[in-house]
């Protein structure tokens, strides 16, 4: 059987044969497993790369043991990375926005492995995974690909420096990684290889001197083409801000479920992708409602509360629905 190898996968190959070091070896192998497509015709190459993993995992445990501090499994609704320059607040911002102990001090470099917390917005989870800072000629590992493959990135600037600066430093290390925020003047080449993400720009330390006009010139030259907003971590100003901006970044609805006769649960809502319908609902509730699903009554979105729609209905973040097999 043929192995019928993707784009995705050649691209990580031209990655891998690029690599200078073993972790950089590595994470590209990684990606091109994790990229392959699953069926009886991978199944040599497919073992052929875990043995190539292996065997370069045993030639350097300490790049392992390195990579091992960075792999964090999604928890919640979401899975955002924390990015960011040395010494901007990463570690302080998550902190106040989450459960997470992650280290805090006046010198760069304090985060050496990836630490998540979870942040709640209402009803919902989103974890945040602190990661270690992003500079140039660090040499701190790239970060692997179940990180790379997380669902958008928070980045941090500091406000009481150049934000430009800073910025120009963070899209290149991000570029490294094979991650396009949607800035870079990429060509159709380059364009394929790169993993594009879903970014929020955080200026931290809007509470010091100078920083509120770094703060617009940042604004201005980037709110076109991605969220910004300002905060100071060491204050906590701006944080409720910030979690709306962040909910609204990720562009999901919450759906909420109801028996007949009784009141729904809003407190344990389905969490589905903005432009979802009752059938995506449904099939998210159970897949037999799916394929059974006679009717459903809506509360919310349709002309009427407890109205009946059909499976194509399209439903907004906050709706009731009570399904009927």
């Amino acid at each position: 059987m043929p192995a019928n190898l993707t784009p995705q996968y050649f691209s990580a190959e031209k990655v891998f044969k690029q690599a200078k070091t073993t972790p950089d070896k590595i994470a590209a192998l990684e990606e091109m497993l994790a990229v392959m497509p699953k069926h009886k015709g991978t199944d040599h190459l497919k073992a052929d790369l875990r043995k190539r993993i292996a065997r370069l995992n045993q030639a350097d445990k300490k790049s392992a043991t390195q990579r091992a501090s960075l792999v964090v499994q999604k928890e919640g609704v979401a899975q955002m990375l924390v990015v960011g320059p040395p010494n901007a607040g990463k570690s302080q911002l998550v902190t106040m926005l989450t459960n997470a102990s992650s280290p805090v001090a006046d010198y760069p470099f304090t985060t050496g492995a990836a630490i998540p917390g979870m942040m709640e917005y209402e009803n919902i989870q989103v974890q945040l995974v602190d990661t270690p800072p992003l500079a140039a000629g660090s040499s701190q590992p790239l970060l692997p690909p179940n990180l790379i493959r997380a669902d958008a990135l928070l980045i941090i600037i500091d406000l009481a420096e150049d934000p430009l600066t800073q910025m120009d430093s963070v899209t290149a290390e991000l570029a490294r990684m094979k991650i396009d925020i949607g800035i870079l003047p990429v060509d159709e080449e380059q364009t394929s290889s790169l993993n594009w993400k879903k970014t929020l720009i955080i200026g931290n330390k809007i509470d010091l001197a100078e920083a509120g006009q770094n703060y617009e010139v940042m604004r201005d030259l980037y709110q076109d083409r991605l969220p910004v907003t300002a905060v100071s971590a060491r204050k906590g100003t701006g944080l409720e801000d910030l979690k709306l901006k962040i909910f609204q970044m990720l562009d999901i609805i919450r759906v909420y479920t109801k028996t007949p006769g009784q009141k729904p649960d809003l407190n344990d809502p389905i969490v589905l992708p903005r432009g979802a319908t009752l059938e995506d609902a449904a099939t998210d509730v159970h897949k037999d409602f799916q394929a059974k699903l006679k009717f459903a009554r809506v509360w919310g979105s349709g002309k009427h509360d407890g109205v009946m729609v059909k499976r194509e209905h399209i439903l907004q973040d906050g709706d009731i629905i009570e399904l009927h097999m």
